[in-house]
């Protein structure tokens, strides 16, 4: 993964319309729970190449981490067809990535 956190992160609209599995991360390049959380994050993802990922910067004047009540960073949103399944907020290790990706992709394959 290893991308930095969007500046022009999609909308909250576009955002519920993705099809499949995502997940949207939020959090900033220059937090030190994010920084700490990224190899950590990156390691469950490796194990779910057909997840989408997405790092969006969060912060003052951010509406999309409002809507998704974001409060600490970096939280972890996982969506199945717009819909909210799973929610990790700064994972120490990878177990709770894993388990929420595995969640996520066992309720898109009975969906499919």
């Amino acid at each position: 993964m290893g991308e930095d956190y969007r500046s022009d992160g999609p909308s909250r609209a576009e955002i519920d319309a993705m099809p499949g599995s995502v997940v949207v991360e939020f959090g900033t390049s220059w937090c030190g729970h994010c920084q700490a959380a990224r190899p950590v994050v990156d390691e469950a993802f490796a194990d779910f190449p057909g997840v989408a990922h997405l790092r969006v910067e969060d912060g003052k004047g951010r509406p999309l981490g409002r809507s998704f009540a974001v409060r600490l960073w970096p939280t972890l949103v996982f969506l199945s067809d717009g819909k909210e399944m799973a929610r990790v907020v700064r994972p120490r290790e990878a177990g709770p990535v894993s388990r929420a990706l595995a969640e996520l992709a066992a309720a898109d394959q009975s969906d499919g």
